[in-house]
């Protein structure tokens, strides 16, 4: 059964979420001077990047991880949304301009980031890192290995860090697009995540074997239940987003228009 007590507390988990927190000190702290001379230290996007680092680890560290791993789709699923909204908000809510543009706005990377970073690039990026995983033979395998496990659950970190990217870009060379582009960026993603989100809710059968046999936590509430609750978060929750950050670029835009008016 679960082990409320067991946090994880691997080196490359603990190691590399304090690796991250003290690059940023870096940049914010010695290297401010020299990539953003006169800059006051950005206190807001320092909340936010620790911010983003603690949910991470308490999204793969703790004992949700062995729920989702182990018992139930739907635990699972939660943990990825963790992974795929607050937690990239935050990361680049927490980088500075001069922070990302002292690293990526080199001439030999300019063209390929360019198309990387456009909406077109991100779009397709973010959808078939996402779906890709979903299917029931690399699921299943995620399940079974862990370092597998963890690569999965660093792409779909990273690949919702390039899906935010046109929306909340901290860079001036790779600037978020605009509000209109925005908005259509949101509803295309919407309409190209739906087969997936039907392929999981509505399939006829258990997925993924590993929640088939697991044992059940809730009584009467068997793999059939837990895999249409997990697709229907997976809709939902993706959808209330969308919806909010849509809501949040027609403000800008209109405001934009007022302002300019």
């Amino acid at each position: 059964m679960i082990d409320w007590t067991h946090w994880h507390n691997e080196p490359y988990l603990v190691g590399g979420l304090v690796l991250l927190g003290w690059l940023w000190a870096v940049a914010a702290g010695p290297l401010r001077s020299r990539w953003a001379p006169g800059t006051a230290f950005p206190r807001r996007a320092a909340w936010c990047f620790y911010s983003a680092l603690i949910l991470f680890y308490l999204a793969v560290g703790s004992p949700l991880d062995q729920i989702g791993e182990r018992f139930l789709f739907s635990a699972h699923m939660f943990q990825h949304q963790l992974l795929m909204y607050p937690v990239p908000v935050l990361f680049l809510c927490g980088l500075t301009d001069w922070m990302v543009d002292g690293l990526l706005d080199r001439p030999g990377l300019r063209g390929l980031l360019r198309r990387l970073l456009s909406p077109l690039g991100c779009g397709t990026v973010a959808t078939l890192v996402i779906g890709v995983w979903h299917v029931p033979s690399l699921y299943e395998w995620a399940l079974q290995d862990k370092v597998v496990h963890v690569l999965e659950h660093l792409s779909f970190f990273t690949a919702s860090v390039v899906f935010w990217w046109p929306l909340l870009s901290p860079s001036r060379a790779y600037p978020p697009t605009g509000y209109g582009s925005q908005m259509l960026y949101l509803f295309c993603l919407e309409i190209t995540m739906t087969p997936l989100f039907a392929y999981v809710t509505f399939s006829p059968d258990v997925l993924y074997p590993t929640y088939e046999f697991a044992p059940r936590l809730v009584a009467d509430f068997g793999a059939g239940e837990d895999q249409l609750l997990a697709g229907v978060m997976m809709k939902l929750v993706s959808m209330g987003v969308s919806i909010l950050a849509f809501g949040v670029s027609f403000y800008r835009w209109s405001k934009t228009h007022r302002d300019n008016g």
